[in-house]
């Protein structure tokens, strides 16, 4: 596997890296191991400290790890900017409530008569397995929760962000973080199996494609280790008749460009009531046409690249795909952009049908699809039928309403009237083909922990 940073914006080769050799991975594993060992008896206020100056890291540098996001993955710079201040603000939260969580829980009124309490402890080492939309996002979800509980990460991250995996473990090590309780491997796809089927490797977590989650989950299972899986979604964006048009068509603008549409969460499909379709698709194209490509390190620029050049050349294919069974563009064009770089314009489409080859495919990139529904129970009917569920999100001038509608989608989260975003406070993941288990929040730092009842 060929770890390489590309400016996605001009196809230029950063830089190359070469693979970890099985010896270094070996003797990762050892180190790993022997933090493991040490931090059972670490108070998890010391931690705690180290997570903080971790934080401190990367906010007081934050210029230089956003520019590194903006030129591994293209990401527009302020986008970056965003990204490194989410990292700092999840170090600091299980910096500060971490300990909290993981205090014993008592249980004086059982069943039996008898007391008990609940204790939480580490399990051993987690393989993190991530992508590169969010190149720091990604990897400190896993890793602050895991590191506040002890349990060592080892990160096997997405080929075209190598400079970015780099940066954190030297983040890491630059605060003081011992070692062994993080590491980023360059490994192959062979070395990937053989630390699963590693017996100190005791957890599994893995944001991206179904089929990698599918196959390696399948070896971890089989390995009986614990497992979480983000595998991204076709995520609704529903307009009722009552909303706000104005508000709506921006954000289902932002919420599908944002970060040139690759984001699991993003609003792929548009589900608007037919009383204000066409007021709304009008509007949509609007907002739109305010998006403009260019170096994702100006600030002028609003649209970012695609990542790689395969990135374009798959979603090019789907919407070949898409339109060869039936679906119609009602804007844009299957123009590929021409250029040394990864650009992709924006596409909205129309007609996609229950026997599209693509009907049920995640299309990552800047390509949203509109549906007009006449009634709720359709507008949840085709919601519902996907067999994804990761986010959503529903706009309408009756909060209390909106709510009740949330209850019925078969999603891990919805946002009303506003675009989903992740937040430390509350968990996050999907149910269906989008994944299992949760990161962030109390939920997040329990799925890696030992919860041991100790019955008095």
């Amino acid at each position: 596997m060929a770890y390489t940073a590309t400016n996605p914006y001009n196809g230029e080769v950063i830089q190359e890296f070469t693979d970890t050799t099985d010896k270094e991975i070996e003797d990762l594993l050892d180190k790993a191991e022997s933090y493991y060992q040490k931090a059972k008896r670490v108070d998890f206020a010391k931690r705690a400290d180290l997570l903080n100056r971790l934080a401190g890291e990367f906010e007081a540098n934050l210029e230089d790890y956003a520019r590194l996001s903006s030129t591994n993955m293209g990401k527009l710079i302020g986008e970056s900017r965003t990204e490194v201040n989410k990292i700092v603000n999840y170090a600091r939260y299980f910096a500060t409530q971490g300990p909290a969580f993981l205090q014993p829980k008592n249980y004086d009124k059982l069943s039996v008569g008898s007391t008990a309490h609940v204790e939480f402890s580490s399990i051993g080492i987690v393989l993190a397995v991530e992508p590169w939309n969010f190149p720091f996002t990604q990897v400190m979800r896993v890793f602050a929760p895991n590191f506040i509980l002890g349990n060592p990460v080892i990160l096997k991250h997405a080929s075209i962000v190598p400079q970015a995996a780099q940066a954190f473990e030297k983040a890491c090590q630059k605060v003081g973080i011992p070692e062994g309780a993080f590491a980023n491997i360059f490994a192959t796809h062979d070395q990937i199996d053989k630390i699963i089927d590693d017996p100190r490797v005791q957890g599994f977590a893995l944001t991206g494609s179904e089929q990698a989650g599918s196959n390696l989950a399948a070896k971890a299972t089989k390995n009986l280790m614990k497992t979480t899986l983000e595998l991204g979604g076709t995520d609704i964006f529903a307009v009722l008749d009552d909303a706000d048009i104005d508000k709506a068509a921006k954000d289902a603008a932002q919420a599908r460009l944002a970060n040139a549409g690759q984001v699991c969460t993003a609003a792929k499909r548009y589900l608007v009531s037919d009383k204000i379709y066409d007021e709304f698709l009008d509007k949509v194209k609007k907002e739109f046409d305010t998006y403009q490509p260019g170096n994702p390190l100006n600030e002028e620029t609003t649209l970012a690249p695609l990542s790689s050049q395969s990135a374009k050349e798959k979603l090019q294919e789907q919407v070949e795909k898409v339109v060869a069974g039936g679906s119609k563009i009602l804007y844009g064009n299957l123009n590929v952009d021409e250029g040394p770089g990864f650009q992709f314009s924006p596409i909205i489409l129309t007609g996609m049908e229950r026997n599209n080859p693509m009907y049920d495919e995640e299309l990552f990139g800047p390509v949203a699809q509109i549906y007009r529904f006449s009634s709720e129970d359709e507008m949840i009917k085709v919601a519902n039928d996907s067999r994804h569920g990761l986010g959503g999100a529903i706009y309408t001038a009756d909060v209390k309403h909106g709510n009740q509608l949330a209850t019925k989608i078969e999603t891990g989260q919805v946002a009303i009237n506003q675009v989903l975003d992740e937040q430390a406070e509350v968990p996050f993941g999907g149910v269906k083909s989008s994944g299992y288990g949760r990161e962030l929040s109390d939920w997040g730092i329990y799925e890696f922990a030992n919860i041991k009842t100790v019955l008095n």
